[in-house]
């Protein structure tokens, strides 16, 4: 169980080059759609790595244990939502639904949380480390 070396060397990147990054969440009914791109090639790579590999750990049911309040629950539930994954030019765009309104707020959690590391970097990987209602 838990994130590879290459996931924590691509989550330690992505964090650093937070700014490089955009991304944008739609909710659609049951759940989100976000595109997550970049204007550098290397790091639309990442990204592209990244959520395949998180993709991956969900279908196979190995748990990566990292920075996130809301990973878990998906991790729980992995086989109850529906995941559906796009490679673009520049980065992804993913779409996950649930038909249970729980996990669809789980999903929408998770991808607020996301867009607050994208938005936030460092400061935001530090403060999700150490808990909610930690200053």
């Amino acid at each position: 169980m838990g994130a590879g070396h290459m996931d924590m060397s691509r989550y330690m990147e992505m964090f650093k080059r937070h700014n490089e990054i955009s991304r944008v969440v739609e909710d659609i009914p049951g759940g989100v759609r976000t595109t997550t791109e970049s204007k550098s090639a290397d790091l639309t790579a990442q990204l592209q790595a990244h959520v395949s590999s998180m993709y991956a750990h969900l279908d196979q049911g190995t748990e990566v244990m990292c920075m996130s309040q809301s990973l878990p629950v998906l991790f729980g539930h992995a086989g109850d939502y529906r995941r559906r994954l796009t490679l673009t030019s520049t980065g992804v765009i993913a779409e996950e639904t649930a038909d249970d309104p729980a996990l669809t707020e789980a999903i929408r959690a998770h991808a607020r949380e996301v867009t607050g590391f994208m938005n936030e970097g460092m400061p935001a990987m530090m403060q999700a480390m150490m808990g909610p209602g930690a200053a």
